[in-house]
């Protein structure tokens, strides 16, 4: 059996921001472990030129829920973008996982060949619904929940490939 749209985007997603969810909590407690200032994480980026934490978390909220709204034509919460703090990025990330899970295989069924147009600043690609999940909204979700781990562990949090993956014992 083919794989369907929903698999490859619902699950996934959901799982993906689990999985950075738990790696925020790992950061948090680092930070209360090691009496930093939880706000220096939340702000931390890798480069000058570069998203904060929380702006990471941001994107991979606004991609995976953005995602879902342009294959299933179901409206995503809107957000301000003006997190702060750690509870701040939880209810972002558990708000955008309600939205994902809310909508159901049949509403993503024949999304395949769906003309999906982006309207970004000088770039403005056409895809079909399946070119659009797997060559951007994916990999551009995977760039920004990675970014953040790499934060992260660039702040002295201790975590690894297991806290990535989400594996269990």
């Amino acid at each position: 059996m083919p794989i369907s749209m929903y698999q490859a985007s619902v699950p996934v997603f959901a799982h993906g921001l689990s999985v950075l969810s738990h790696l925020l909590q790992q950061g948090e407690a680092h930070a209360r472990d090691t009496g930093a200032d939880p706000a220096t994480l939340v702000e931390a980026r890798l480069a000058p030129d570069m998203l904060t934490l929380a702006g990471q978390v941001q994107r991979a909220s606004d991609t995976s829920k953005l995602a879902i709204e342009r294959l299933s034509g179901l409206p995503a919460p809107r957000m301000e973008d003006n997190e702060k703090t750690f509870a701040e990025l939880y209810a972002r990330i558990d708000k955008t996982i309600g939205y994902i899970k809310s909508v159901t295989e049949a509403q993503l069924t024949g999304t395949e060949s769906k003309t999906i147009e982006l309207k970004l600043r000088d770039f403005n690609p056409t895809f079909t619904g399946s070119s659009y999940l797997f060559t951007f909204a994916l990999p551009n979700f995977y760039f920004h929940t990675t970014t953040a781990y790499d934060i992260l562990r660039h702040k002295g949090v201790k975590i690894g490939k297991r806290d990535y993956l989400r594996l269990m014992n």
